[in-house]
């Protein structure tokens, strides 16, 4: 382990396991940031074609996706 190591942990923030649907759209967004994809439409149009879906069972619009991000990071 090196020095800086020790700073790294990139669950520190968690009060819990992570659920299905959070491991999903969290590895679907990795994909898409792999991709290049960054901005806020290719992100909305990218999770509409590969999943997974809204909680809401609709597609997913830029509204939706904050609002879903906001929920996720509290």
């Amino acid at each position: 382990m090196q020095a800086d190591d020790r700073y790294l942990d990139p669950h520190q923030a968690r009060t819990r396991p992570a659920t299905t649907y959070e491991d999903l759209l969290g590895d679907a967004l990795e994909r898409a940031f792999s991709m290049g994809i960054h901005e806020l439409d290719g992100l909305v149009e990218y999770l509409n074609r590969t999943g997974p879906v809204s909680p809401s069972g609709k597609p997913w619009t830029a509204a939706s996706y904050q609002t879903e991000i906001k929920t996720l990071a509290q």
